[in-house]
């Protein structure tokens, strides 16, 4: 993953160990941490909630920071198409 800008990146891997189409989709990290996305569907929209193991060298503050700010540029792009 990277910044738009170049700026920032890291690597991001993992395995995916359950999916529901249109439901769920869970999956493990490389550094074993898990990952699990639901999508709720609420008639003419559908929420989505992710959940994460947070790591340990940034606050679980900035981390959720991070995940909810790929999630809004998703919700961007979704309504820009």
């Amino acid at each position: 993953m990277e910044s738009k800008d170049g700026s920032m990146g890291f690597d991001f891997e993992g395995v995916y160990t359950n999916i529901i189409t249109n439901k769920l989709i869970e999956y493990v990290i490389a550094d074993g941490r898990n990952i699990k996305i639901e999508f709720i569907d609420k008639g003419n929209a559908i929420k989505i909630v992710e959940s994460f193991d947070a790591e340990q060298d940034n606050s679980v503050a900035v981390q959720q920071a991070g995940w909810q700010a790929i999630l809004n540029n998703f919700k961007k792009y979704i309504e820009s198409n």
